[in-house]
């Protein structure tokens, strides 16, 4: 078997054990006699069993990732519609694939320094995707690029002060939305009835119909 074909073949194997038992409970013996091949061939591929779970954790963030730009990109160009797509193919995601989003979401937070780190990337990079289409709806709402209400500069620095506070708005608000779709993960499971769809469709109209009355200028205030 070409190297590459075995390594996914020992990560195949490797995700499903560690969402079983854990990072520290799993051992590189149990990977390899279920992968059909010897530990120190396992050594030999991913170096470590630390080596072996940041494999897992890559490639599982990367699957994450392009499953939401493939799904967002072919939605149209809509931005809450492209916005739509990409989270009903992240909840379809942690639905299909629960023992990588357990190895992803649960288990690498808890882990070493190169672990965290790889789990901060992959979370950057969706975070990335969802700001991108946040700001998009901002612009196309309110042509300058930032939310009605908030403080700018007159004159020749206002488009420039427009576009940061844009991308602030944008950056804040994925935050929000993205913190809340990995907390609705959890409720997902306790709640196995409801669909992917309906949990995406439910998460829009508490932040998407939010954000729309403020783009047109509806501030709460205490």
């Amino acid at each position: 078997m070409p190297r590459h074909e075995r390594e996914q073949q020992i990560i195949d194997v490797a995700v499903r054990v560690f969402a079983k038992r854990g990072y520290h409970a799993s051992s590189v013996d149990e990977i390899a006699e279920l992968a059909g091949i010897s530990k120190p061939m396992v050594y030999l591929y991913l170096d470590s069993k630390e080596g072996l779970f940041l494999a897992c954790l890559r490639r599982e963030a990367a699957r994450l990732v392009a499953a939401f730009q493939e799904a967002a990109r072919g939605a149209g160009p809509a931005p809450e519609l492209r916005l739509y797509a990409g989270l009903s193919a992240f909840f379809v995601f942690v639905a299909e694939h629960r023992d990588s989003w357990v190895v992803l979401h649960r288990q690498a937070s808890e882990l070493s320094e190169a672990i965290a780190a790889a789990v901060a990337e992959a979370r950057r990079a969706v975070m990335s995707e969802v700001a991108s289409l946040i700001r998009d709806g901002i612009r196309e709402s309110t042509g300058d690029g930032a939310i009605p209400g908030a403080d700018r500069a007159d004159g020749a620095d206002r488009g420039h002060r427009a576009a940061q506070l844009g991308d602030e708005d944008a950056d804040f608000v994925a935050h929000a939305l993205v913190g809340a779709a990995d907390s609705l993960t959890d409720w997902m499971e306790r709640h196995p009835g409801q669909s992917p769809e309906g949990i995406t469709l439910r998460l829009m109209n508490m932040v998407w119909v939010g954000m729309r009355d403020v783009l047109d200028g509806k501030v709460w205030l205490p």
